[in-house]
């Protein structure tokens, strides 16, 4: 059985840590992962059946790193004896998300650890009341919020620490560079020696802990190099040092400024990337922030505030004018109008009534409204988007896989660099002469770090998905981020596509019963067009009739038996396939799709009755979209199921110079496939059923966003509120963010294939090396953040 688990890891401190826990992730069977250093995650697709979630943790132990887990601790009501403790413990610790689960039957609570990302507390809330009792977050549970912010003052506070100390031997460097002369007892080993130790190995500890880890388990990161550079310094020092010892006018040179500074520089490094990583994900905290904290429910008649862990379905919420819809539902009570630009883009408010569902998150503007909860926790919309962001920025998009590998060999081979440097300073530059090759070393292991490597793709994956997010685009992946900058050609699905999806009727010729017959047979079907034609009978006053007998025949028409009638409704070739004259009519037909009408004839026992004509209106925002496509050098084309006449009228009027029309739902996939064939990068933009093979067949799949959930789940891109000039930002923002990946990728690789032979030459000081170091992955990940800018629009 396959499933999916999203794990936390800490401890990676460059792209050899990731790519060393996916490799060896990748060996154990049943297990296909992918590592992101930037996020910190791994998204491992694993079967249930050979391996558990609890073996993935296990094996990234032994790898010197740890899986992140959270604790929480909950009240739980309900539990009589024993027997309940008992039960809910043993259910809890079968869910492989959780590695471990405490109920205490006297206290009345559970203490439970999991594994974030495919559990949280609301899903073991629910757990618990599906076993008949009821839960609730203790009221002292700790905000998990503050866990980074936390994090980010540890590092701070160990680089000011770390600061000060190296401070003293700072000025002694100074003593070397401009002949400047300090106390004499700056310059004593054994002074230098206190204040380089506390650095070395209470600080700096974390490097040879890291290392250890490392090197244990088969692998080598940046924690190897930082140690190996340091250490080299710090012991070369010490034996100078030792060297005084019986002789007083010995001249030591001491390298104690060397390590603690390098060490304070890459702290500083550190602390700067752990800041730019927070602003990274700035735009999915913005997504959890809309939603609201709290719900007014009714309880045994009262209202009563819960938090919105609480909330569950079937609850009856109130919620007053300037109030967040706390969760999705339906109005039961009252009317209003919602704000729901954070959902479609749209700013003005939308008038609802009863029956009609809400999001939440959205805002209530002037109506005191009831409503009943129909989704809640990671079933509401606002936690699908939120899911689908998570994910993207998760992903590895292809353009990473060539980093991955450089990466895995990166730090083997620059130890053999740094060695090699070693050994030919000593036997060729500078003969027998310990420190100056020892020097260029030491530089080679410091600046050669991977770190700017492995965070080039996934920084900008990250702050692209999330300003995509931001904009009302989703991508569900880096690799479909990606892929969308090499479209060439979009093809447009016409009905709820480049059209509201809301036609109207707007001529009928016939008399009431032939609108009788015409109305109580599309009664029964579930097209936008038959929805239109219904309401315009109702319109008429026109009384209904139930269908005996119902067919679609996809792309022409309906058939139906009332009242033992037989009722064709369609196209000129459903009439012609039926053997019924059309003639007479040919003629109004064609005008009505030159208007850009679709017009279908009805026919009752074999004759013709009327005629019905049927116009959905042009979105708005088509023509300005189809337009700007074309300007970005993208050929649009309109793929229909409606007639050649119609279609047309409607291209002409949006701009779009090529049409496929009367193409029957299961030939779009292959008039896709023809496309990409003829060498066409092609996205397909639709939003109904019968879009879906074409959606998951194109190199890309846009879904509009008011479209069924069929189409959404088979689409790479979700456009929010169904606003076509989100497609040529969708493609603008993965142009942008494909140039930003090159950009950073291409520092990266210069930056290192400069600067390594500038160290091997003993051009570059040590300290100076380390600043380089350091500053360089702080520069890629300001480089991506420069995304949250771009424009698209």
């Amino acid at each position: 059985m396959n499933k999916q688990v999203n794990l936390p890891i800490e401890g990676m401190t460059c792209a050899a840590c990731s790519t060393r826990i996916e490799r060896v992730l990748n060996k154990m069977d049943g297990v296909e992962a992918k590592v992101n250093l930037t996020t910190e995650h791994a998204t491992v697709d694993y079967d249930a059946d050979k391996v558990s979630v609890q073996d993935l943790s296990d094996k990234v132990d032994k790898l010197g790193y740890s899986v992140r887990t959270v604790h929480s601790a909950f009240d739980v009501m309900g539990m009589t004896c024993a027997a309940c403790s008992s039960r809910i413990e043993k259910v809890l610790n079968k869910q492989p998300e959780i590695r471990s689960a405490t109920v205490n039957l006297t206290t009345e609570s559970a203490t439970v650890d999991y594994y974030p990302g495919n559990m949280d507390d609301r899903m073991i809330i629910e757990r618990i009341r599906k076993l008949g009792y009821d839960a609730k977050l203790k009221a002292d549970e700790e905000d998990k919020a503050d866990v980074k912010d936390k994090e980010l003052r540890k590092k701070r506070n160990k680089l000011i620490l770390s600061a000060l100390l190296s401070l003293p031997l700072l000025l002694t460097m100074l003593t070397h560079l401009f002949d400047i002369h300090l106390p004499h007892l700056l310059m004593n080993a054994w002074f230098q020696l206190a204040f380089a130790l506390p650095v070395q190995f209470i600080i700096g500890w974390q490097f040879y802990e890291g290392a250890y880890k490392n090197l244990r388990s088969g692998g080598a990161n940046m924690d190897v190099l930082v140690a190996l550079g340091t250490s080299a310094a710090f012991f070369y020092s010490l034996y100078e040092a030792f060297k005084t010892i019986g002789h007083p006018d010995y001249r030591p040179h001491l390298y104690f400024e060397t390590s603690a500074v390098l060490i304070t520089l890459i702290l500083f490094g550190k602390y700067l990337e752990a800041r730019a990583k927070s602003q990274t994900t700035r735009a999915l905290s913005s997504l959890l922030n809309l939603q609201a904290k709290e719900a007014r429910v009714i309880r045994d008649n009262d209202e009563v505030m819960i938090p919105m862990e609480e909330v569950a379905v079937s609850d009856v919420l109130v919620v007053k004018p300037g109030e967040k819809i706390p969760v999705d539902g339906l109005i039961i009570k009252g009317h209003t109008s919602i704000d729901e630009s954070m959902l479609t883009g749209e700013s003005i408010p939308v008038e609802k009534n009863i029956g009609d569902a809400v999001t939440g998150a959205t805002m209530n503007q002037n109506g005191h409204i009831t409503m009943k909860a129909t989704k809640v926790g990671r079933d509401t919309a606002l936690q699908s988007i939120i899911k689908v962001v998570e994910q993207a920025q998760g992903s590895k998009a292809p353009i990473q896989r060539l980093a991955d590998i450089i990466s895995g060999y990166f730090v083997p081979i620059v130890i053999g660099i740094a060695l090699l440097t070693f050994a030919v300073w000593m036997l060729l530059v500078t003969p027998g002469e310990i420190e100056p090759a020892l020097v260029a070393a030491i530089a080679v292991l410091v600046i050669a770090c991977p770190c700017a490597l492995g965070l080039a793709t996934p920084t900008s994956i990250m702050v692209g998905t999330g300003r995509a997010a931001e904009q009302g685009i989703l991508f569900k992946g880096g690799e479909h981020l990606e892929r969308t900058h090499e479209i060439n050609t979009v093809v447009l699905d016409k009905t709820g596509t480049i059209t509201r999806g809301r036609p109207e009727v707007t001529d009928f010729t016939g008399d009431a019963e032939t609108l009788m017959y015409l109305a109580s047979s599309e009664r029964a079907s579930g097209h936008p067009l038959a929805a239109a034609i219904v309401d315009y009978a109702k319109g008429q006053q026109v009384e209904l009739l139930d269908a005996q007998r119902f067919s679609a025949i996809p792309g022409h028409g309906i058939t139906t038996v009332i009242n033992q009638h037989n009722i064709l409704i369609g196209n000129r070739k459903l009439m012609t396939d039926n053997s019924i004259e059309i003639q007479a009519y040919t003629d109004e037909m064609t005008r009505y799709e030159h208007e850009g009408k679709t017009a279908m004839l009805v026919a009752v026992d074999q004759h013709i009755r009327g005629i019905v004509a049927v116009q959905d209106t042009v979105k708005e925002s088509a023509a300005r979209a189809i337009q700007e496509m074309k300007q970005m050098g993208i050929e649009v084309i309109m793929l229909t199921g409606d007639n050649e006449r119609t279609a047309q009228a409607i291209a002409r009027s949006v701009g779009i110079d090529d049409v496929i029309a009367q193409v029957l739902p299961e030939e779009k996939a292959d008039k896709i496939k023809q496309l990409q064939i003829a060498g066409r990068k092609v996205a397909m933009v639709g939003d109904g059923v019968n879009d879906a093979p074409a959606l998951a067949l194109a190199d890309i799949g846009i879904a509009i966003g008011t479209g069924t959930e069929v189409a959404i789940e088979a689409a790479d891109v979700t456009i929010l509120g169904g606003e076509l000039t989100l497609i040529p930002e969708a493609v603008k923002l993965s142009r942008a963010t494909m140039r930003n990946i090159k950009q950073n990728l291409g520092f990266a690789f210069g930056y290192n294939a400069l600067g390594i032979p500038i160290a091997a030459l003993g051009l570059l000081a040590p300290w100076i090396a380390g600043a380089a170091m350091a500053l360089s992955s702080v520069s890629v990940i300001s480089n991506a953040l420069r995304l949250k800018r771009v424009k698209i629009k």
